[in-house]
């Protein structure tokens, strides 16, 4: 492989590929049955990812998959039994980002223990 092959027309492809819709199915009804108070935030497609959902549970613990498109989100509260909203009009839930500040700081210690022990 060239120094430039990798940018060209045939670059290399994403791990993820194509997205398997029955296993993001099956991953998020596992998902869901392992975590309380589960709602689901449609996310729009954008230039660089397709239509995803990300679900957040009641302590803010969250998961984002492909989404099927904007039918596959939608049906997403039958096939779960949840309820979804879309989030360019709800916008994430404060749980969502106070979950992500406490495993930053939860990082951020055990890296500074880390460097304590050596």
């Amino acid at each position: 492989m060239g120094l430039f092959d990798r940018f060209g027309r045939g670059g290399r492809k994403r791990k993820s590929g194509g997205s398997d819709p029955a296993a993001d199915l099956k991953y998020l009804r596992q998902w869901v049955a392992e975590h309380h108070g589960v709602e689901a935030f449609v996310e729009p497609r954008t230039t660089v990812t397709d239509l995803t959902v990300v679900l957040v549970a009641a302590d803010g613990e969250w998961t984002r998959r492909r989404a099927g498109g904007d039918a596959g989100a939608r049906r997403l509260s039958d096939r779960l039994n949840i309820p979804v909203y879309d989030v360019q009009k709800v916008g994430y839930p404060q749980r969502m980002r106070d979950f992500d500040a406490r495993r930053r700081i939860e990082r951020k210690r055990a890296a500074r223990e880390e460097l304590e022990e050596r």
